[in-house]
């Protein structure tokens, strides 16, 4: 038997399906292009993903990780019905970083995660594109909930989750006993 909202949220992926393909969403902001993830995102990817800017993710990260890690965030989308988008400025093009929704074996309940190139930071470009896919969770892909997990040390994701409104939880079950939930809804 499902409960409403699990229906709800089948019902919207089965709208989101169309012949079998999945249709990953380009939304837009004011300042932003949430789009879907090409090639041409891997140099940029990588190079964050072996920096220092990666801890709060368990990084830095060696390529073979970085590229399983990139493959994983598309590969969600037909697998899950929801993944990463890439962030462009929609006046320049440039891509600034990345907001995901997670979710599988790995993830006890829909995550919502982001990471932002250092041209990006202390620009709301972060709050920006959060909110835009947080909105989209709720009403498009219509989850029945949405978190953050984050490293207790990771200050400025934790002061971003508290400014999208997301509250502490600490009796939600999570994939590293480490991390803070922040729950969104």
């Amino acid at each position: 038997m499902t409960d409403t909202t699990t229906l709800a949220a089948s019902m919207a992926l089965s709208r989101t399906l169309n012949n079998g393909m999945i249709e990953i969403p380009t939304l837009q902001t004011d300042r932003l292009t949430l789009r879907p993830m090409t090639m041409a995102d891997w140099d940029d990817y990588y190079s964050f993903m072996q920096s220092d800017r990666s801890l709060g993710m368990g990084g830095p990260f060696q390529k073979k990780m970085s590229w399983a890690l990139f493959c994983h965030d598309m590969a969600q989308w037909p697998l899950m019905g929801n993944g990463a988008l890439m962030l462009d400025d929609r006046e320049t093009g440039t891509c600034l970083g990345q907001v995901g929704i997670n979710h599988g074996p790995l993830f006890p309940e829909h995550e919502l995660g982001w990471f932002l190139y250092p041209a990006a930071e202390g620009r709301g470009i972060g709050y920006e594109a959060a909110q835009k896919f947080a909105d989209w969770a709720r009403h498009e892909r219509c989850l029945p909930s949405l978190v953050s997990y984050i490293d207790r040390d990771n200050v400025r994701s934790r002061r971003l989750a508290e400014r999208l409104g997301a509250r502490l939880d600490d009796e939600a079950e999570r994939p590293d006993q480490a991390d803070l939930v922040y729950r969104h809804f």
